[in-house]
């Protein structure tokens, strides 16, 4: 990883964990979320998880607002995405355990 990447890898984790621990006292049943990057194409390769416990807390989170927070945090660290819906991606806990046994590295992977 350049230099460059090194910083930019570190502000996106400083402000996705803002964010994080913002929308576990905002939003029901949200529990973490996580970024996936390709530096060598950045930022279009970046997606971002948002995980929630259940099924019925992700059917019933207001997903506009939360993309909205997303896009406003990358912007105050200079990251500008043209369509932030197209790079969040919206999980469970539930999910994971039914389709790939609880083991998130192979879900994300």
């Amino acid at each position: 990883m350049k230099k460059n990447d090194k910083k930019l890898d570190n502000a996106l984790r400083i402000a996705l964990t803002d964010v994080c621990e913002s929308l576990k006292q905002s939003h029901q049943g949200f529990e973490w979320l996580t970024h996936l990057v390709n530096y060598a194409d950045f930022p279009r390769s970046l997606t971002i998880v948002c995980v929630f416990d259940t099924n019925q807390h992700l059917n019933d989170a207001d997903k506009a607002s939360l993309l909205k927070v997303l896009k406003s945090e990358l912007a105050a660290i200079k990251v500008q995405v043209k369509d932030i819906a197209k790079q969040v991606r919206f999980d469970s806990e539930e999910n994971c355990r039914l389709q790939h046994g609880g083991k998130w590295n192979k879900r994300l992977g």
